[in-house]
């Protein structure tokens, strides 16, 4: 088991969150990186139940708006669906998932897990107007 640190970034570089999870194995595809990476961030928010859920995939404004009374009463969050929208923003190149300071490619690539390696999560907005 390998902790590694994970780390959400502005293309700026700078840094919005980052927290430790253990990695289990050495190699490790990198829809299996995001979905620990998603599943650890929704249980942290579900044991805190505090303010609103920051995540590389947050709540669109039409499902806050539908579940605001679920919200108000601090609901346990399914991490299932953040996962499913955070692979599908990774395909539509919306999240750059950086290992070391290589850029992955696909969800299906293996990548090597070891002390110390730092992963790197950005969400990329697109760029509005002309």
């Amino acid at each position: 088991m390998t902790a590694v640190l994970m780390r959400d970034e502005e293309m700026t570089g700078k840094s919005l969150c980052e927290f430790s999870i253990d990695i289990l194995t050495e190699t490790i595809t990198v829809r299996e990186l995001l979905r620990s990476r998603v599943h650890q961030q929704i249980k942290d928010h579900n044991m805190r139940r505090l303010g609103a859920f920051q995540g590389i995939i947050e709540r669109g404004e039409t499902e806050a708006a539908l579940n605001a009374d679920r919200l108000r009463k601090k609901t346990v969050m399914d991490w299932k669906p953040y996962f499913e929208r955070a692979a599908e923003a990774y395909q539509r190149n919306q999240i750059l998932v950086l290992v070391g300071d290589r850029q992955t490619e696909s969800l299906e690539e293996q990548v090597q897990i070891q002390p110390g390696t730092e992963i790197v999560f950005m969400r990329l907005t697109p760029l509005v107007g002309g």
